[in-house]
């Protein structure tokens, strides 16, 4: 068997983040998410071996090493196999193989990129192993417990539709399962009005999510009324993206940001205020926190005709664009 090379976007949220973490849509009955694939991507390479010897390569934390076999790797204390051994004990492959992993995403960039790494992991193995694919709520399922092994955190599921689907990704979480709608991106002014920027501080999505949760749970009045304001903006927004009303989007975005802040003040930050300024006085109409905020990344929407200016605004400051746009698989 040749080299398998699997590649995953990764995504920025549009409404509803939060919300697909369990049990906070059990509390609102019905929760919607929306979010899009975008053309940072995630890769992981398998090169079969004719030994029993694993190589595990992550090009993002600069780590390498080469185990004797499966039981050598998963008995090694090393903090960088985190992310590996829960994968293989799930799989427990008797071939040994070559795993080179990579990501474009920023990390702690809230563009999702541990689980869209994770996806394409999870194919590149059902490849190897020549095991049928799982469809979307499959591969979702087994991937949003295996990060909870990983992470020690609750997780929710919404990162991995884009990164296993691509496209614009509408997600309907209720009793009785997910729910997914993939509308293609293609020339739609989504793209026009797209302008991702870094702060240049790293968020940590767990922290913020596992507050809420928390409040959520001791049934917080104030934060159960602001997740049930996010739910109505993101069932609005889901309605926008299914009849192409983007110019209600800023609406939306503003009205987001500000029951976001009712969950908790870390959302924000002070380089995501400055970016807020910065970008609206030269013209955009409005930002998307991407994630669970606290830093990252940061969609702007602006027009195509104040597109260079607020670019420009924006590196004087030292904010770094990212050259990505939404993109279907």
């Amino acid at each position: 068997m040749s080299e398998i090379i699997v590649k995953s976007p990764t995504r920025v949220d549009l409404a509803g983040g939060t919300l697909d973490l369990w049990p906070l849509y059990s509390f609102l009955g019905k929760a919607q998410t929306i979010n899009v694939a975008i053309d940072v991507y995630s890769e992981a390479k398998i090169v079969p071996r004719a030994d029993q010897q694993i190589v595990i390569h992550s090009w993002d934390l600069n780590y390498k090493k080469v185990f004797s076999n499966l039981s050598d790797l998963l008995n090694c204390k090393d903090q960088e196999l985190s992310f590996y051994k829960p994968i293989l004990n799930f799989f427990v492959p008797t071939v040994g193989f070559e795993l080179h992993t990579k990501s474009q995403s920023p990390v702690g960039g809230g563009l999702g990129g541990s689980s869209s790494l994770l996806i394409s992991v999870l194919k590149a193995f059902h490849n190897l192993l020549e095991l049928p694919m799982r469809d979307s709520h499959e591969m979702v399922y087994l991937a949003h417990n295996l990060e909870a092994q990983m992470l020690m955190t609750p997780t929710g599921t919404q990162d991995y539709y884009p990164a296993y689907s691509g496209g614009l990704n509408l997600l309907t979480y209720t009793a009785k399962g997910i729910e997914q709608k993939v509308i293609s991106v293609g020339q739609s002014p989504l793209k026009d009005n797209f302008l991702l920027v870094y702060t240049g501080k790293s968020h940590h999505s767990g922290i913020n999510n596992f507050e809420v949760l928390k409040s959520a749970v001791s049934k917080d009045k104030v934060t159960l009324s602001a997740l049930h304001s996010l739910n109505e903006i993101a069932a609005e927004t889901r309605v926008i993206c299914e009849v192409g009303a983007w110019n209600e989007i800023p609406r939306l975005f503003n009205l987001e940001f500000k029951y976001r802040l009712h969950l908790t003040s870390a959302f924000s930050s002070p380089e995501i205020l400055k970016l807020k300024d910065i970008s609206l006085s030269h013209g955009a109409k409005a930002i998307k926190i991407c994630g669970a905020g606290g830093g990252g990344c940061v969609l702007i929407w602006v027009e195509s005709q104040d597109r260079s200016k607020v670019i420009k605004a924006c590196e004087e400051e030292g904010f770094s664009i990212l050259n990505s746009a939404p993109v279907d698989l």
